[in-house]
């Protein structure tokens, strides 16, 4: 009896822009049937000190300059098709073997639950059309709206994704994204049990901030600096009290709620700053305890896998293995996905789910009212 040769893998290109706003991360990501996917090679174009000050303050803009706009969103697609070009010709890849890039876009500012009794909306500055017209590769964008016009939170997509990645690992396991946000993914051991994913709030974005406000430089290498103050128990009760974290889940939130004046506005000024850096490390570790805590789990008796730019901060590991001691600590490298490369490799399986009608949301996740198939295509 003869058996069909194994299927040939799908190249997929996922772009990803975080809220730290230091570079495109573009990863190369091979795709077959029944595999998890695979990362093949990466590549990071630093974001020009320029093109990060212009988006930081479009976040932050109460009025939004349209020229402005349209200056941030051409550098900001130029960067990603230079991304992508230097990626391509690190690994002797032409655009043709490229079934497609999945493009996330800058989120500009997010807004699941609408303002002052408004409308829902999300906002990822992105120009996908370009992007396009720049690689000659078909691109997939605007993953997010699908997701909220069906009543969902649009975030967090990368859950999903997890389950692709993780799931087949057996055993219940636990995803903890520290990025500029921290969110995390519970995988369920049961089959039949639902995949469960959320925002536990604010990661390395106040923590940059904070640093960025008193030393040249945009993070805090290690934690070192946060390492060497104390934590104001005071100000980080009162930071705590913030009502996002105790929401229950689905929640999402961003840079509209968390940002430098949220933690100014808490502060007396008779604070040490290194002391709010090491207050900052502990709410983001608390926050991510207590977010462990609304699962249906075994909390913090779990296998934890860690990735994102805060898996590299050793003080802010260590001040989770307070809060978490029974967790036994992973990291995604083992499975062969470095801590860096989870959130851009999401959006290349995002566009993959797209190009074959499949779905890329979760609903327990985002509180959709069901599966939707998610981004727009834009042909080359």
């Amino acid at each position: 009896m003869k058996t069909s040769p194994p299927m040939s893998p799908s190249y997929y290109v996922g772009l990803m822009s975080g809220t730290s706003l230091d570079g495109i991360d573009a990863a190369l990501v091979a795709i077959a049937p029944h595999s998890p996917p695979e990362l093949i090679a990466t590549h990071v174009s630093p974001m020009p000190q320029s093109l990060h000050n212009l988006l930081l303050n479009l976040c932050h803009a109460e009025q939004v300059n349209f020229a402005e706009l349209a200056e941030a969103e051409s550098a900001f697609c130029q960067l990603q098709a230079n991304a992508v070009k230097a990626l391509l010709i690190q690994e002797g890849v032409t655009a043709e073997q490229i079934h497609a890039i999945g493009s996330h876009g800058q989120t500009i500012e997010h807004a699941p639950d609408g303002h002052n009794g408004g409308p829902a909306y999300t906002l990822q500055l992105d120009n996908p059309s370009l992007l396009a017209e720049l690689t000659g590769c078909t691109v997939v964008a605007d993953f997010r709206r699908r997701d909220l016009a069906a009543g969902g939170q649009a975030a967090p997509l990368a859950p999903a994704f997890h389950q692709a990645l993780f799931g087949h690992q057996g055993g219940e396991q636990l995803v903890l994204n520290l990025g500029g946000f921290a969110n995390v993914t519970w995988l369920p051991s049961n089959a039949v049990a639902q995949v469960i994913g959320f925002d536990t709030g604010p990661a390395n974005v106040l923590l940059d901030a904070w640093f960025s406000k008193h030393h040249n430089g945009r993070f805090d290498q290690n934690g070192t600096w946060a390492a060497g103050g104390q934590i104001d128990q005071t100000l980080l009760q009162q930071l705590l009290n913030e009502p996002f974290f105790h929401q229950p889940p689905p929640r999402s939130t961003g840079r509209e709620l968390f940002h430098l004046a949220w933690l100014e506005n808490k502060l007396t000024g008779d604070e040490s700053a290194e002391d709010v850096q090491a207050t900052l490390v502990e709410l983001t570790a608390i926050s991510v305890a207590q977010g462990i805590q609304q699962l249906p789990s075994r909390h913090n008796e779990v296998t934890l896998i860690v990735c994102g730019g805060g898996a590299h901060n050793t003080y802010l590991m260590a001040r989770l293995a307070v809060q978490l001691p029974k967790a036994i600590f992973k990291s995604p490298a083992d499975l062969g996905w470095p801590e860096d490369w989870i959130e851009a490799g999401a959006f290349a399986w995002l566009a993959h789910q797209r190009l074959h009608n499949l779905p890329g949301n979760l609903p327990s996740v985002t509180g959709a009212s069901g599966l939707r198939v998610l981004g727009g295509i834009y042909a080359p």
